[in-house]
Formats: C-alpha cells, structure tokens, sequence
C-alpha cells in the first residue's frame, strides 16, 4: 500500500493560510504519550471520585437520600456517557487539523462540537423537569415513593448543569486535539473539588440535605463548562455555528453512541443472566464488573493519548508515524494489562472482601476472577486500538466491530451460560470472548491499512 499523502483541510472547517503540516516522529516517544494519558487519567477520574464524595456525604443522612442518590446517579451517569461520546468524537477530528499545522481550523472543530453539546444539554436540562419523576418512579420500582420522590428532585436540580457538563466534555475533546493537556486538567479538578468542600456544607450546615448534592453538582458542571467555553472566546476563532460541521459531527456521535449502546446491552444482559444464578452470584458479578470499569477507565487515559497523537500525525500526512504510534500504544497498553493482571491475580483472596462480608459472594467472586485477571493484557491492547481507530476517524468501522462482537459473540455466550446452567464462570468467559473478537477485527484493520487512507483525508 503506498504512503497516503498530506491532505487539504476539510471545506466544511474554517482554516488559516500557510499551515505547515506538524512532524509526526517525535510524537510516538514514551515521554510524549505518558504526557497526554495522565493529565487525561486525573480528568477521567476526578468525576467518579467526586461521585464517591457526594455518595459519603448523603450516606450519614440515612438510608432515604442515600438511595435517591443510588437512584438518580444512573441517570446522570448516562449524560457524562453522551459527554465522553462527545468529546471523542471531537479529538480525532481536532488533532487531524492540529497534524496538518493549522490550529484555527482544530479550535473551529471545537465551536461547533461546543455549539453542538450546548443545545443537547438545555435540551436534556429542560426535558429532565418534566420526565424526572417518571425516570425516578421507573428506577425505584415504585415500591418507596419517599425515594423516587427524592430522586426525583435530585435529577431536577442536578441536570441544570448538563450544559456545563456537555459544554465540559466538547472542550476536552478539542483540547486533547491540540494536545493541550494542562488547562483541562485545571478546568475539571478546580470544579470539582470546589464542589467536593461545597456539598457537605451545603448538605449539613445548611441544612438543605439532598438539594445541595444537587445544587454542588451542577455548581460544579457549570463552572467547569463556563472555563471551557471562555478558553475557547480567548482563541479569538469565528464562533458562529456551522450546520455543515455539526451535521458531520452528529454523524460520528451517532456512531458512537450506537457502539455505546451494544456495550450497554451486553453488560446489562450480564446482569440479569448472573441474577438468575442466585444473590451471591449477582453480587459477585457486580464486584468483578465494578473492578473491571475502574480498570477500563485507567486504561482509557492511554486511548485517549493515542487519539490525540495518531490523529495529529495523519493530518500531518505522516502514515509512518501513525503506524510506528499504534505500535507503540498497542504495547504499552498490552503491559499495562499484564501488571494488571498481575496485581488483580494477587488479589484474589483479599480484594473480594473489600466488598462483601458474606462468603458465598467471595467464593463466587473466584470463580470469575480467574477471567477477570487473564483477559487483562488483552484489553489493554483492545482500548489501545480503539484509541487509534478513534483518532484516524474510522468510527464507522469501530461501531460494526462492537456490534457484531456483542451480537455475535458475548450474547450468545450470555444467553448459552444460562441456558446450560454454566454459572458465572460461563459469563466471564463470555466477557471473556467479546474482548478477544474485538481485539481480532482490530488487528485485521491494523493489517490492513485502510485505517491511515481515512485518517489522511478526513
């Protein structure tokens, strides 16, 4: 396959005259990549964390707000998922741009993803008024009126700052493309632990319990997507929305989200198949599952790394880089999951306990860790070369590999494990298939290279 040539900005993006594409080489050293994966790794954390805070605080107000809060979190979590969809969908077009020399025309991805996120948070702000007390109602199972009712308030208040969440995620996204890495990390861990000291005042002093989780969370969202959005004012680009653009970007955040969903459905058949099998498997299910999150979520820093550095060296019409990029991450992430590995296999007869005090769920918790541990190394590669497949634009492809992992792998195993009363070893080794048939089709793309002719004039 012959080397793809340095391409011409999109007409669709606003550019600058006399861009100099950027050299691609010296983006591939270890220093270079661990630059950008853990900056990326405290943004990705400081959420969850805040999470925890907030879940510590109302749980010394009892049983009531604790559940309201178990209850709406969910709910939340899904508009931080249509965040992260957002913002990756922003960094590979943004660092194609950057790669090709020309600065403006990455900041201008991130107007319009910014315009873009806007309008879906006041549109989600506003719809949550009127369905959070049927979300709530629907959640709870209607069986404690006091909790959905709670909920129910909580998400009201709470989805207030979904612009700003939105608003926070577009901006990571085009930052990450110019590989700007500090001002992020700024704009999501200030607010966040403003909000941390802001909600146990708010919640006890002044005696407003769980309005001012609420009240704190969406403080916190909003100041942080009022930081993003005035970092994008200072760079002094055209701020008119373009529908061509958000059209475009739409399209990549369609593909996302339908991957986002063929993931859903298949840890939620997980779910419901491991309940089947009894309390302490569902329960030890539900450690494992948790673990492997924290475990994707750390891994995911070096995905969001190789974005950021692929998509700069295809725009920059450097396919030599590129490759010499997805290698180099590939491995990292591969080593990343044997120490992992390593260090979860250690665990096995400790860490369990952390969780569950009954010892019918720590028994079954080792059935399933055994999966757990091993398939670690390859999912490291797998969230790797998602990372680069994301960077060269090839979404599309990514979506069809989810998809028919999930369909045509996990779930039937889900499905086969309960209908031959293989228990939780039978799920996790389902878990277990899914990320080998990804890691499979990656490969094959890598091997192909149709992954760099995408890159080079997307």
């Amino acid at each position: 396959m012959s080397q793809p040539t340095v391409p011409t900005p999109a007409a669709d993006v606003p550019t600058s005259t006399g861009a100099t594409p950027t050299p691609g080489a010296a983006g591939a050293s270890v220093r270079r990549i661990a630059g950008l994966a853990l900056p990326a790794l405290v943004v990705l954390a400081a959420e969850p964390l805040y999470v925890l805070v907030d879940t510590a605080v109302l749980g010394h107000l009892g049983a009531v707000p604790l559940a309201a809060l178990a209850v709406g979190g969910p709910v939340m979590t899904m508009v931080v998922w249509i965040g992260t969809v957002t913002a990756y969908g922003t960094t590979g077009r943004a660092a194609r741009r950057f790669g090709y020399g020309d600065r403006a025309a990455a900041v201008a991805e991130g107007v319009q993803s910014s315009w873009l996120a806007l309008a879906a948070g006041l549109l989600l702000a506003v719809a949550m008024q009127f369905a959070a007390g049927p979300l709530a109602r629907t959640v709870a199972g209607g069986e404690s009126p006091e909790v959905a009712d709670g909920a129910a308030l909580w998400l009201r208040i709470a989805a207030i700052g979904a612009p700003g969440l939105l608003l926070a995620a577009a901006g990571n996204g085009w930052m990450r493309g110019v590989q700007d890495t500090r001002r992020p990390l700024y704009f999501v861990l200030g607010p966040n632990l403003l909000s941390a000291a802001l909600c146990p005042l708010l919640v006890y002093p002044a005696g407003l319990g769980l309005v001012g989780s609420a009240i704190a969370n969406a403080v916190a969202q909003t100041l942080s997507g009022l930081l993003f959005a005035g970092a994008l004012v200072a760079e002094r680009v055209p701020l008119a929305p373009l529908p061509r653009v958000i059209g475009n970007q739409l399209v990549l955040s369609r593909d996302l989200l339908i991957r986002g969903f063929a993931f859903q459905a298949s840890f939620l058949s997980a779910t419901t198949v491991a309940a089947r099998f009894g309390v302490a498997a569902v329960g030890a299910h539900q450690i494992a599952l948790q673990l492997w999150f924290f475990t994707a979520l750390l891994l995911d820093a070096l995905a969001i790394a190789a974005q950021s550095l692929v998509g700069a060296a295809l725009g920059a019409g450097d396919a030599v880089s590129a490759r010499q990029i997805a290698r180099r991450v590939a491995l990292f992430g591969g080593l990343c999951g044997v120490g992992f590995a390593v260090i979860i296999g250690a665990g096995a007869g400790v860490v369990p306990s952390w969780f569950s005090a009954d010892p019918q769920v720590r028994e079954q918790a080792l059935v399933a860790w055994p999966w757990f541990a091993g398939m670690q190394p390859l999912a490291g590669v797998v969230f790797a070369l998602d990372g680069v497949l994301i960077g060269a634009g090839d979404i599309r492809y990514l979506r069809n590999l989810t998809v028919l992992s999930a369909f045509g792998a996990f779930l039937p195993a889900i499905w086969l494990t309960f209908a031959f009363d293989l228990g939780l070893g039978g799920i996790w080794a389902g878990l277990t298939l899914f990320v080998v048939a990804r890691l499979v089709g990656l490969l094959l793309r890598m091997r192909s290279g149709r992954w760099l002719v995408l890159g080079a004039i997307r």
